[in-house]
């Protein structure tokens, strides 16, 4: 039966059980223990570690969720 359908009109199966998945897991982990960065030293610029590994956080964020989109999309 499933030959009976044209090929233009068939959906293609999505799966979301990519092993990249798993890379989502490091900025959450990464901001979720905070001994990780429960400190203030070393600064940068002045800025105390807490909040520059918070903005680094978000960087990784973003930057991990692009490779795994750019990946994983079809």
């Amino acid at each position: 039966m499933v030959d009976d359908v044209p090929e233009s009109t068939r959906q293609t199966e999505r799966s979301d059980r990519s092993p990249w998945n798993w890379l989502l897991l490091v900025p959450l982990i990464a901001t979720l223990i905070p001994p990780f960065y429960n400190r203030l030293q070393p600064d940068l610029f002045g800025i105390p570690f807490f909040y520059w590994y918070q903005l680094a956080a978000i960087a990784i964020g973003v930057s991990t969720t692009l490779v795994v989109y750019r990946i994983t999309r079809r």
